[in-house]
């Protein structure tokens, strides 16, 4: 595993909004997205988890991106039909090709653009 993508799964649907109508939260919808266009063979060294609660409960539809030595990151809003996966998951390829985790902006696809919430230094 190069890098780890972990989704909050009992994140909001929406910023009003709990659960989608048939009772699943917007964090298990987004999870089961980026479960599946991580499929892609392109994503192999990426891991894509879950975790009950990020903490993050002003927004919705969080992850946390993390690798052991760098720098990780928490983002939000994002929509729990998986518009956003496959940017997510190509910022997470150029996250874990880099040597801190720092990504240089013009790698940032649009769909992670205006998501970050929090960037924290690696442990040690």
């Amino acid at each position: 595993m190069a890098a780890e993508i972990v989704v909050c799964s009992t994140c909001r649907f929406a910023e009003d909004q709990r659960d989608d109508p048939a009772g699943v939260s917007g964090g298990q919808r987004l999870f089961e997205a980026l479960e599946a266009a991580a499929r892609d063979s392109r994503f192999a060294e990426l891991r894509v988890s879950q975790v009950e609660c990020l903490w993050s409960c002003a927004q919705h539809c969080n992850i946390h991106l993390r690798a052991p030595g760098k720098c990780s990151y928490v983002a939000g809003r994002f929509s729990p039909d998986g518009r956003e996966a496959a940017d997510i998951l190509e910022f997470a390829l150029a996250y874990a090709e880099s040597a801190d985790g720092a990504v240089p902006y013009r790698r940032w696809p649009q769909g992670v653009r205006g998501h970050f919430i929090t960037r924290s230094p690696p442990g040690g």
